[in-house]
């Protein structure tokens, strides 16, 4: 869709446009409802948020810090927490564990912040879950994928959630991984297959359940190769894997290296797709060299094919965003809505305080709403219960999806 709006009037009443910057912080405070008619007398609540504002994944977290800032503007124009505005307070992570965990450490010594939206990147998730759990801080993830985040290491032999105040609205690589692999397999007709990964957590995660799933479809691994997330020649990698002869590769990772790695190998003579997960699903991805029929997965639906979702893009465009809400906008958008439902109900007439934070760990627990994706609840893990994938196929330049579905265990 277009990016080129106006601030105009509907752009107030869907999204409280007006945000002051307060000094020294990251935090942004939108305006009450009916210009200011809210009652406010309570204070500021912060809601935090933890992604990548820069570096080379900054198009994806700076659609969801503006996701997360649509709903904390909506919130406040419909004076939805009692007595309280509130505020957004983004910190930068630049997809980096540590610095993650700095952010995490910055707004749990904030009695303010009631919970925080994100990360982007599942190792930047394992330094912040566990900082914000110890404050009993309640994060909501709309990207994170790796299943040890919910269900812990042995997630597969005996799940055990490693922290009550962890949530996602983003299905697992358990799903994406083995439903990428059905769609190569089954309906591309790929059966050997050569697969990358970065070796981060999300990276080879990923590509492990994907090539799992492949090699009992019947498919041929022929080759398992990693990749650093900063190269950026990958000749070597390509020479181990030509004498294989695949028909097609699968890269866990992101779209940095998947770009500029799909050239190559189409320039070293391998013209067969690259396939890769949520992490490449970007514009970015073509701009950097993926190549037409190269496919990917996604979690959720496409929001343009979804009614539910109108309303939030509408907002979105009112709003005069600078950059799109990319592939993780209306999760964002749902899991910040989440949050703040929760809040509202945690709080009810009182106030906030240390002593509201498991009543707000419930309300969130107990979710169960139609958000901009659809139906939005949490399993005992905190896990979404939308199971929904799409895979998309780049055609004239960009990322169309090709079908939506769920995966059925084979």
């Amino acid at each position: 869709m277009s990016r080129t709006r106006k601030v105009a009037a509907t752009a107030a009443l869907l999204a409280g446009a007006l945000a002051l910057t307060a000094c020294s912080t990251n935090r942004e405070e939108a305006t009450g409802g009916g210009g200011g008619s809210c009652d406010t007398s309570k204070g500021t609540l912060v809601v935090g948020f933890i992604a990548p504002l820069s570096g080379s994944l900054s198009a994806l977290g700076l659609g969801m810090k503006n996701s997360t800032d649509l709903a904390v503007n909506q919130a406040n124009q419909n004076c939805t927490v009692p007595g309280y505005r509130l505020a957004l307070q983004a910190e930068d992570d630049q997809a980096t564990a540590q610095i993650a965990g700095q952010a995490a450490t910055k707004l749990a010594s904030d009695p303010n912040v009631v919970g925080v939206i994100g990360t982007l990147n599942s190792s930047t998730a394992q330094s912040a879950a566990p900082i914000l759990a110890n404050k009993k801080i309640v994060e909501i993830s709309p990207a994170n994928t790796n299943p040890a985040l919910t269900q812990g290491d042995n997630y597969q032999s005996a799940p055990s959630r490693p922290n009550a105040t962890y949530f996602r609205t983003a299905t697992t690589d358990a799903i994406q991984g083995p439903f990428a692999a059905q769609y190569m397999v089954q309906k591309a007709g790929k059966k050997n297959i050569a697969v990358i990964d970065d070796g981060k957590t999300y990276g080879a995660g990923l590509a492990a359940q994907f090539a799992t799933e492949a090699e009992k479809l019947g498919a041929t691994v022929v080759a398992r190769e990693k990749v650093g997330e900063k190269d950026t020649d990958f000749s070597g990698v390509i020479a181990k894997i030509r004498p294989s002869n695949p028909d097609a590769v699968y890269y866990g990772g992101e779209y940095p290296v998947a770009g500029p790695l799909s050239k190559q190998l189409a320039d070293a003579g391998l013209n067969v797709p690259l396939m890769g997960g949520d992490g490449i699903v970007d514009k970015t991805y073509v701009s950097l060299g993926g190549r037409e029929g190269d496919l990917a997965t996604n979690v959720g639906a496409p929001p343009e094919q979804l009614p539910s979702a109108k309303a939030f893009i509408d907002a979105y465009a009112a709003a005069g965003y600078s950059e799109p809400y990319s592939a993780y906008g209306a999760l964002t958008y749902d899991a910040a809505n989440v949050l703040i439902q929760g809040l509202a109900k945690a709080v009810g007439n009182g106030t906030f305080s240390d002593a509201t934070r498991d009543g707000l760990i419930s309300a969130v627990q107990a979710t169960n709403i139609q958000g901009t994706t659809g139906a939005i609840s949490f399993d005992q893990y905190g896990d979404t219960t939308n199971k929904v994938l799409t895979v998309y196929s780049v055609q004239g330049g960009e990322f169309k999806p090709l079908e939506t579905g769920t995966y059925p265990a084979s």
